[in-house]
């Protein structure tokens, strides 16, 4: 019965501990998006920096039809 003396206040400083951790690593950005970087590399979005002549045949095409829709939204 006495053990429960000891055990009691170790818990409580434990769980406490716990709670402090988690708010610290909350704050400090622990928690942030890990995949959203990792796959935001994988999106191709640097089409328009290829000069015009070092694009193929199909780029050059798709990329006037993108200019023709852009042309017809405004």
């Amino acid at each position: 019965m006495q053990i429960l003396m000891i055990l009691v206040p170790v818990t409580l400083i434990l769980v406490a501990l716990g709670v402090v951790l988690f708010n610290w690593a909350v704050k400090n950005g622990q928690y942030d998006d890990l995949d959203g970087p990792a796959h935001r590399i994988l999106y191709d979005d640097d089409k328009d920096m290829i000069p015009d002549d070092a694009k193929t045949g199909n780029e050059k095409a798709a990329a006037d039809r993108s200019e023709t829709r852009d042309t017809r939204k405004q």
